[in-house]
C-alpha cells in the first residue's frame, strides 16, 4: 500500500497531493491539512473531490480548511466552494498557540464531525516554549446527525472513550490530556443549526500519543449495550420505537448465542426486566438504550436518530447508527442500527468501520509499533486513504494483511510526534 513520496511543485517546498486518489473525497483534506499544520508543511492539494457529481470543495470542506488555517497560522489559497485546487501553508515562524478559543459554521447541515476530525490533531501537541495552561474550546456550529459522517453520539459515546484509552497519555494531574465534547444543539438535515463545544486539553510539551495494541488481547466477552434514540419536532412514537426495535434485536441476537455464548441473558434497563429462556445463568448483558426528546428550543427542524453500541471487557467499543428518514418507520431505522452493529461484533474485529479510518493519523503520530485487529471484510477505502496520506506527509510505513483466521490487521511504527 506504500507509494513514492509526492512530488514536490517545480522544485518548490510546496508537496503536492493528488486529492483524487482512491476514496478521493473530504477524508484526502481533512488528513492532509491536519498533518501538514502539525508538520509545518507546506501543501497543494489538486483534483479535490475529482470524481464527485459536483467536484471542488463544498460548505463543509471549505470551512474545514478555514477553521485549520486559523488555527495553524496558515496562509490558505484557493478555498472557496467549488474550488478543486487549494494551497496551504504554515508560517514557519510560528506555530501553534495553545490554548486557544476557536468556531467555526458550515451554516448548511454540513458535518461538525468532520469539522472536529480536523481540529484534533492540531489541538493535541503543545510546544515548550509555550507557557500557557488550560483547554482550547472549540464551539462548532452545523450538523450533528446525518447520514456519510459520524453522527456526534457515535463521536461522544464511542470515538472519545477509545480515544481517551488507547492513545491518551495515562496520567492522573489534574491537567492531564483530555477530550470533552458537549452538545449544546442538535442540528438534523436539510437545517442544520447545531452547536458543539468541545474542549481539548493538550499533551504537555515532550508528551506523545501511546501506540495502541488490539491484536494479542482477546476482545472479551460483551457486557454492555448502550445507544440514545433522539427526536426533535416529531411525536414521542418516533423515538419509543426506535428504541424498541433496537432493544428487542439486541435481546434476540443475546439469548440466541450470536453475539454471545449459549445460556447469556439480557438484562433491559432501566426496568432491569432478565430475559432468559430458562434458569439463572452466570453471564449476563446490560442493555440500556435510552429515549431523548430534544427541547424545540434546542434544535432547529424536525428530525430523529439512533446510535447503538456494545462494550466489551478489554475495552474495545463497537458502534452502529442510522437516520429516520420520510418514509420509514421508526422501527426499521432502529433494526438497522443493530444490523450495523451485529455486523461489526459478528466481524471479530476491535474497531468498526467508523473507527477504522479516524485511528489511523494517531497511530501515524504515535510513539512505538501499534497493531489493531479489524474485521473480516476488506479495509474501507477511508481507511486505505487515510493510510495513504499518512505514508506521503509522515515517514510512517503501514502493513496491511489477513491472519489465519481472515481477519485483517493494522500495523505501524509511529512517528512519535511532539511539537518543538
Amino acid at each position: 500500500m506504500a507509494s513514492a513520496p509526492s512530488p514536490l511543485e517545480n522544485g518548490s517546498d510546496i508537496q503536492v497531493i493528488d486529492g483524487s486518489v482512491l476514496e478521493g473525497g473530504g477524508q484526502i483534506l481533512r488528513n492532509t491539512i491536519s498533518l501538514a499544520g502539525l508538520l509545518r508543511k507546506s501543501i497543494r492539494i489538486e483534483n479535490i473531490r475529482h470524481g464527485r457529481t459536483k467536484p471542488g470543495l463544498k460548505n463543509q470542506h471549505r470551512t474545514g480548511l478555514q477553521l485549520a488555517a486559523e488555527i495553524s497560522h496558515a496562509k490558505l489559497t484557493g478555498a472557496s466552494n467549488g474550488s478543486t485546487v487549494i494551497e496551504f501553508e504554515p508560517d514557519k515562524d510560528k506555530g501553534i498557540d495553545l490554548p486557544g478559543s476557536w468556531e467555526a459554521d458550515t451554516v448548511t447541515a454540513g458535518s461538525t464531525t468532520l469539522l472536529m476530525q480536523i481540529a484534533l490533531p492540531l489541538l493535541l501537541f503543545r510546544s515548550s516554549s509555550q507557557s500557557g495552561n488550560g483547554s482550547s474550546v472549540l464551539r462548532l456550529l452545523g450538523g450533528t446527525n446525518a447520514e456519510q459522517a459520524p453522527q456526534i453520539d457515535y463521536t461522544r459515546h464511542i470515538f472519545i472513550p477509545f480515544f481517551r484509552t488507547h492513545f491518551l497519555p495515562l496520567s492522573s494531574a489534574p491537567s492531564s490530556p483530555s477530550v470533552e465534547l458537549e452538545i449544546k444543539k442538535r442540528g438534523y438535515f436539510p437545517k442544520g443549526g447545531g452547536e458543539l463545544e468541545v474542549r481539548v486539553q493538550p499533551l504537555e510539551p515532550g508528551q506523545k500519543l501511546r501506540s495502541v495494541e488490539l491484536v494479542h488481547a482477546p476482545r472479551g466477552r460483551l457486557v454492555r449495550v448502550g445507544g440514545i434514540a433522539h427526536y426533535a419536532g416529531l411525536p414521542r412514537v418516533v423515538g419509543e420505537g426506535m428504541r424498541d426495535a433496537a432493544v428487542k434485536m439486541v435481546r434476540d441476537n443475546v439469548r440466541k448465542g450470536i453475539w454471545c455464548p449459549p445460556g447469556t441473558r439480557a438484562r433491559i434497563a432501566p426496568l432491569s426486566a432478565t430475559i432468559s429462556d430458562g434458569e439463572e445463568e452466570e453471564q449476563e448483558v446490560l442493555v440500556d438504550i435510552m429515549v431523548r426528546r430534544e427541547p424545540n428550543q434546542l434544535t432547529r427542524g424536525a428530525g430523529s436518530g439512533i446510535v447503538v453500541w456494545a462494550e466489551f471487557e478489554n475495552g474495545a467499543v463497537l458502534g452502529g447508527s442510522a437516520v429516520g428518514k420520510k418514509g420509514f418507520e421508526p422501527a426499521d431505522v432502529g433494526r438497522a442500527t443493530v444490523e450495523e452493529l451485529g455486523k461489526a461484533i459478528e466481524s471479530g474485529g476491535c474497531v468498526d468501520e467508523w473507527m477504522q479510518d479516524q485511528m489511523i493519523i494517531f497511530m501515524a503520530l504515535a510513539e512505538g509499533r501499534s497493531e489493531v485487529r479489524c474485521g473480516t471484510e476488506e479495509l474501507s477505502l477511508h481507511t486505505k486513504t487515510a493510510i495513504w496520506v499518512a505514508e506521503q506527509l509522515t515517514d510512517t510505513k503501514f502493513e496491511v494483511g489477513q491472519d489465519e483466521s481472515g481477519h485483517w490487521i493494522i500495523r505501524c511504527d509511529g512517528v512519535g510526534f511532539t511539537m518543538k
